[in-house]
C-alpha cells in the first residue's frame, strides 16, 4: 500500500503490483482440447517434479501456472506480480509458447476487478465475523456480551445450514470490484491500482479488465 498525490492536492490510497513478466507455457485449442485457452506461469521455483519439468521443457521452472479459457479477459497477478492474458479467440492466435507479457498491456485509467484469497483471521465470534450487535451490557447479561443468541427452533429442531455463528474468518476468495489504474511503470513492471486488494503482501492476485 502506498499513497499519490494528485495535481490539485488530494491524496489517492494505491496498491503497488509487480507485473510480471509472465511467460506463456501452453495454448489449448478446440481441435486438439476441445476449447480454446491459454496457460501461463510465473515465479521460478528451485525444484520442481519430472511431470512439471516434461511439461515446462524448454522454459524455466515456472512456479504458478494458470489457465484461462477463451471467453473471458483475465489478469493473474501477485502484489509483487502481475500478468494479464486477453483470451479470446484472436488474442490466443497471435500467442505462441514462450512469448513473454508485460504491464505494456495495461492502460491508465483501466478499470478492473480483483479476486484473491483474504487474510486469515482464525476462529472469531459472530460479533466480529457477522457484525451481530450483541447484548445490552445491563439487565442480567454478565458475561453474555458477545454471545450469538438463538440459533435454534421448535420446528424442524435443528439448527439450520447457512445460520451465523462463530467459526472460521477470512482465507477464502474475495472480489474487490470498480478498481482504476493509477499508474504504470513499464520499466520496473510497476501498476498502482486505486485502493485496497485481498490478501496479503505477496498474495497471488487474479485481475480481469471491466
Amino acid at each position: 500500500m502506498s499513497q499519490i498525490f494528485t495535481e490539485n492536492g488530494d491524496v489517492i490510497p494505491v496498491t503497488v503490483i509487480e507485473a510480471g513478466p509472465v511467460t506463456v507455457t501452453q495454448i489449448r485449442t478446440k481441435d486438439k482440447d476441445g476449447y480454446d485457452a491459454v496457460q501461463i506461469g510465473y515465479g521460478i521455483k528451485n525444484k520442481i517434479n519430472k511431470s512439471i519439468a516434461g511439461h515446462l521443457n524448454g522454459l524455466e521452472n515456472l512456479r504458478h501456472l494458470r489457465e484461462f479459457k477463451s471467453h473471458k479477459s483475465t489478469l493473474k497477478a501477485n502484489q509483487s506480480m502481475a500478468e494479464e492474458i486477453k483470451t479470446d479467440e484472436s488474442a490466443i492466435a497471435g500467442l505462441k509458447r514462450g512469448d513473454k507479457i508485460d504491464v505494456s498491456i495495461f492502460n491508465m485509467g483501466d478499470i478492473v476487478r480483483v479476486s484473491g484469497i483474504s487474510k486469515g483471521r482464525g476462529f472469531q465470534g459472530a460479533v466480529k465475523k457477522h457484525g451481530f450487535k450483541g447484548a445490552p451490557a445491563s439487565h442480567g447479561h454478565k458475561k453474555m456480551l458477545r454471545q450469538v443468541g438463538s440459533i435454534g427452533q421448535r420446528f424442524p429442531q435443528h439448527t439450520l445450514k447457512g445460520t451465523r455463528m462463530a467459526g472460521h474468518m477470512g482465507n477464502i476468495r474475495v472480489t474487490v470490484r470498480n478498481l482504476s489504474i493509477t499508474s504504470i511503470d513499464k520499466e520496473s513492471n510497476l501498476i498502482s491500482l486505486k485502493g485496497a486488494v485481498p490478501g496479503r503482501k505477496g498474495t497471488l492476485l487474479e485481475i480481469v479488465k471491466t
